[in-house]
């Protein structure tokens, strides 16, 4: 990708609906070279498709959290497990550093979520923890490939 596609990419992520002849105003294009590096983008797998967000898709919960966990010996592929059947967890990311996995986590109400934190605890191998409220949402995850 060029600097062009990029900056194409960056007017479809503020505005996904945009439609060509804007697209081409916007970026002082023509919209013959809209189309093309559009349909090249697509092609080449670099642009996947076009998807509607919804606020409740991003917080569909009103208290949510992230959640750091370190895990002790070589359980953690089974806590992956367990973990992936809670219905409070919206991701489980692996990571390096001090923290094996990061949960995003959702739920309906601060006792709601202190129960799952203790519930996330008491699994075999979860060695420690930290957990951080989410205040607000500044600027919202790109979709996930499905």
């Amino acid at each position: 990708m060029d600097s062009t596609d990029q900056r194409l990419v960056t007017a479809l992520r503020k505005d996904g609906r945009a439609s060509i002849s804007t697209l081409a105003v916007d970026l002082g294009l023509t919209r013959t070279t809209i189309r093309t590096r559009l349909d090249r983008l697509q092609s080449t797998g670099e642009v996947l498709g076009f998807t509607t967000v919804l606020r409740s898709d991003i917080a569909h919960a009103p208290v949510r959290g992230l959640m750091m966990i370190a895990i002790s010996g070589r359980g953690t592929e089974r806590v992956i497990r367990q973990l992936d059947a809670m219905l409070a967890v919206e991701a489980l990311h692996t990571t390096n550093g001090k923290w094996d996995l990061i949960l995003e986590l959702s739920a309906q109400s601060l006792e709601q979520l202190d129960g799952i934190l203790r519930q996330i605890r008491l699994l075999d191998g979860v060695a420690t923890s930290e957990t951080n409220l989410l205040l607000a949402t500044r600027k919202a995850a790109r979709v996930s490939r499905q």
